[in-house]
């Protein structure tokens, strides 16, 4: 891509603009003292004049913030602006947990209902029940017309402080009184972990935050690891997150001074990461899945697998982001993440796709997959032949655009199989099923596990319910033809409210076209 004066113009005058304000605003220099830049003095004053003399009210905060996210634009397509009311959803979401009462619940009616309270947490602890109705909480009427927002603040606050929550259950008469006593809640980032075998451990990470490789080995040495001979690591939509909780995972599957992947900067200075001994499967064999929603921190893991020659990739192409994002602080409570390197895996392959056409091109080229059949076909995928490298133990990988598995498994093509799936991850199906627990919380709430699996809990009259329900929202969907595909989603959503997400994932990978190939792989 050629660049011109002209490309990076609205750069340089952006850019002016931001230095400017923030460099007057932190540094608070005297009225009559020169700035160094001619440039940021002009800015600071045009700013100024704008507050003082402009004939309608300007938010100059709201244009920092635009001429922030016009900057970043121009860069990359990773580099990106967090806001102030953004930055704490953020934070909390990759610190992997927040100070709270540990629930989930949905607004039904005018009354706060209980979906699931976090295992241990205090909610949990307290008492509260699914299904319960959180009505009041330190004399606040939640019944009231009040947004969102302001219950979230309600409900959560500094740790070991208290909320009292007046709760309306379905069996008793009188509203409950509970002391609920906030503190961390985690927010998971390992979705599942079991024994899909005798030996063949799965686990699946949705994505890598502060505490992801602590909540991996907290989950895998809860297993027979003496017995586990396989390890399924499910990558699959997993977008990425800390690079260093991805390589420490990476670690516990390569032997010491395998190189996991290295980064380069700018200055052309590299940093390389090696594992360590001690790996706690060093010696299984693993299966990593992936697909076209598989980004970032996963293709390292990936990445590192495969170049490695160390166990087989399956599913489809990854995303392609091979960019290094560091996170810096603007001082308002805003902050940007900034593209400071790139990471190259172990054969020397950059996995990130070209965006020299702009950040647009960038993503619409990325959508295409979904019609141009490399979904479908493992003959549609296109390799840049330029950038080929070559394993130690002589397989052929390629740079340039993503992970290519070793082993390709199609989309499932079939429309109602698709819109079944984003059902059950988006939550469609978790407010019907509520609505159809609600009916015998007492029933649901007694279920033990092993009851729970054995019995024939979605019946066809729910399955008619929930096209009746779909319909309510204008979406016409008719599941005669895959009724036990339906039957098994919204029972894994039922298992998601009464026990966990472990058991959903039992359920629903069952049925799993990835894992299939992994058993039939391992039984060859």
């Amino acid at each position: 891509m050629k660049f011109t004066l002209k490309t990076y113009l609205p750069i340089i005058v952006a850019l002016a603009i931001v230095i400017g304000m923030y460099l007057g605003q932190s540094l608070n220099f005297p009225e009559q003292q020169e700035l160094k830049s001619s440039s940021q003095q002009k800015f600071s004053k045009f700013i100024n004049y704008i507050d003082e003399s402009y004939v309608d009210e300007v938010n100059t905060d709201s244009i920092v913030d635009i001429t922030l996210k016009s900057v970043l634009d121009q860069l990359d397509p990773h580099s990106s602006y967090i806001s102030q009311q953004d930055y704490g959803l953020v934070h909390d979401e990759m610190r992997g947990g927040f100070v709270g009462i540990g629930i989930s619940f949905y607004h039904i009616g005018d009354t706060l209902a209980v979906i699931r309270t976090i295992e241990n947490g205090p909610s949990d602890k307290a008492g509260l029940l699914p299904g319960d109705r959180i009505v009041e909480a330190d004399g606040v009427d939640l019944s009231a017309s009040i947004v969102s927002d302001s219950i979230t603040k309600l409900l959560k606050g500094e740790k070991e402080t208290s909320v009292q929550l007046k709760v309306k259950r379905f069996n008793e008469d009188e509203l409950l009184t509970f002391n609920v006593i906030r503190n961390e809640v985690p927010l998971k980032s390992v979705d599942a972990s079991y024994m899909m075998n005798d030996t063949t451990a799965y686990v699946k990470i949705n994505r890598f935050s502060e505490t992801t490789y602590s909540e991996f080995k907290g989950r895998m040495n809860r297993l027979p690891l003496q017995n586990i001979k396989s390890v399924v690591l499910d990558l699959r939509n997993n977008t990425g997150g800390y690079l260093q909780e991805a390589t420490q995972i990476a670690d516990e599957f390569l032997k010491e001074d395998q190189l996991i992947v290295f980064t380069k900067n700018k200055d052309g200075d590299l940093n390389k990461r090696f594992a360590t001994s001690g790996g706690a499967f060093e010696n299984a064999k693993v299966y990593v899945l992936i697909n076209e929603k598989t980004a970032s921190a996963s293709e390292v893991i990936a990445g590192a697998i495969q170049d490695n020659d160390r166990g087989t990739i399956i599913g489809r192409r990854s995303f392609g982001k091979g960019l290094v994002q560091r996170e810096m602080q603007l001082g308002d409570g805003s902050a940007v993440r900034l593209t400071v390197a790139r990471y190259y895996t172990p054969t020397g392959r950059s996995i990130q796709r070209s965006y020299e056409n702009g950040n647009r091109d960038y993503f619409s080229n990325y959508l295409k997959r979904y019609t141009n059949g490399e979904l479908q076909s493992e003959d549609s995928i296109h390799v840049d032949e330029s950038k080929q490298f070559t394993t130690p133990g002589g397989k052929t990988v390629y740079g340039g655009g993503g992970i290519i598995p070793d082993i390709f498994v199609p989309i499932n093509a079939t429309k109602v199989s698709k819109d079944l799936k984003f059902m059950f991850e988006g939550g469609a199906m978790s407010r019907f099923i509520f609505t159809q627990m609600d009916k015998d919380r007492a029933y649901y709430n007694n279920l033990e596990e092993k009851q729970f699996i054995t019995a024939d809990l979605i019946t066809y009259e729910m399955i008619s319910n929930f096209e009746n329900y779909l319909g309510d929202f204008s979406m016409t969907y008719d599941f005669s033809s895959s009724i036990e595909e339906a039957k098994v989603y919204l029972k894994a959503t039922m298992a998601q409210q009464i026990f966990d997400d472990n058991l959903a994932y039992r359920i629903i990978n069952k049925n799993d076209e990835m894992l299939e190939r992994v058993l039939e792989i391992k039984s060859q």
